[in-house]
């Protein structure tokens, strides 16, 4: 067993937050964004795209994904970032958060099975919102 391993998460944002957090976001670096369209971080991605927000692909092994130029690591990205979507495995968290907080994003949003409470306070303390173990496709289809 690794040293980390995927938990309940012990808090989350409210229906309310999450409603602020889509109304307040305009770019989302996807951290493990796939190019390939059966992925979930691809569907994900392309529907964010769709419904008018900036996609920032976070894949070292990829220069392009959904046509927007793909960066290796969260720190390389010139631009804001409001929301970093986690699609990677648990033991990839931790450090996924300190870039994230490094570089100031304002939200660190775990995809669906992605939950690791120390980080979400680690993110927390350093004054950003945390939203674990949820899709961000799905809780934004629950806005309509």
């Amino acid at each position: 067993m690794t040293e980390q391993s995927c938990e309940f998460p012990d808090s989350n944002p409210l229906e309310d937050e999450i409603k602020d957090i889509f109304e307040n976001s305009k770019t989302i670096a996807v951290v493990g964004l796939s190019d390939k369209p059966e992925r979930d971080s691809y569907k994900v991605a392309e529907y964010l795209k769709g419904r008018g927000y900036t996609i920032i692909p976070v894949n070292p092994t990829k220069t392009e994904i959904l046509g927007e130029k793909s960066y290796p690591d969260l720190a390389s990205i010139p631009v804001p970032v409001d929301i970093v979507d986690i699609f990677r495995n648990i033991d990839a968290v931790p450090g996924i958060v300190d870039e994230a907080i490094g570089i100031k994003a304002k939200v660190v949003w775990m995809q669906l099975g992605l939950a690791h409470n120390a980080s979400a306070r680690k993110a927390t303390e350093a004054g950003l919102i945390a939203v674990q173990s949820k899709c961000l496709k799905v809780e934004h289809q629950k806005l309509k």
